[in-house]
C-alpha cells in the first residue's frame, strides 16, 4: 500500500506557515456561538488590555464562551470575558472579568449600532488571537439568535455531512 502525499501538500503548508510564526496564534474560541446563533457578519477589533492580562494571554489563560459585546456611550465593551491572572504580576494585577474596551473605527461603530438596534441581533465575541504582529485582536460577530427548532436542524446538518462523508470513504 502507498501513501500519495500530493494529497497533504495543502494542510502540511497551513501547518508549517503557523508553526513558523509564533505570533499569529489562537487564544481563545466561542465554539458555541455558531451552534446558539446565526452569525450575518463579522469584523476584527482592537482590545485594550493591561500588561499583566497580554502576558497571561501568551500563557493560554482566558475564555470568552460567556462574554458578549455591547455598545455603550458610543463605545464598544467586551463584557464579561475572562482573563487567568497573571501570578509573577503580583502588585499590578488585574480584575479577571472586567470590562475591557474593543477599538473599532467610527464607521463600524455606526454599523454595529444600527444592527444592535433591529430586533434580535447581538453582538457574539468568537474569536479571540493573536494577528500577525503579535497584537491581540478579537473577531465579532453580528448575531441574530436561533430558535430549539433551528439548533435541531443544524445538529442533523452536521450529523448527515459526517455519515456523508464517511460513507464516501468508505466507498471510495
Amino acid at each position: 500500500m502507498t501513501l500519495d502525499l500530493g494529497r497533504f501538500v495543502p494542510y502540511l503548508t497551513l501547518i508549517m506557515a503557523k508553526l513558523s510564526d509564533p505570533n499569529s496564534k489562537l487564544i481563545a474560541e466561542n465554539r458555541r456561538a455558531r451552534f446558539d446563533y446565526f452569525i450575518e457578519s463579522d469584523l476584527e477589533a482592537g482590545i485594550m488590555l493591561y500588561g499583566s492580562e497580554v502576558k497571561s494571554l501568551r500563557q493560554g489563560g482566558s475564555n470568552i464562551g460567556e462574554s458578549y459585546a455591547s455598545v455603550e456611550g458610543g463605545e464598544l465593551w467586551l463584557i464579561n470575558g475572562y482573563i487567568a491572572p497573571y501570578l509573577q504580576a503580583k502588585t499590578f494585577g488585574h480584575e479577571e472579568r472586567r470590562r475591557r474596551k474593543l477599538l473599532v473605527s467610527k464607521k463600524e461603530m455606526s454599523r454595529l449600532w444600527n444592527a444592535v438596534g433591529r430586533e434580535g441581533m447581538t453582538l457574539v465575541p468568537m474569536k479571540m488571537y493573536f494577528n500577525d504582529r503579535g497584537i491581540v485582536k478579537v473577531k465579532i460577530g453580528v448575531a441574530k439568535g436561533k430558535k430549539m427548532a433551528d439548533k435541531r436542524e443544524t445538529s442533523a446538518k452536521r450529523d448527515w455531512d459526517r455519515q456523508k462523508a464517511r460513507l464516501l470513504r468508505e466507498k471510495g
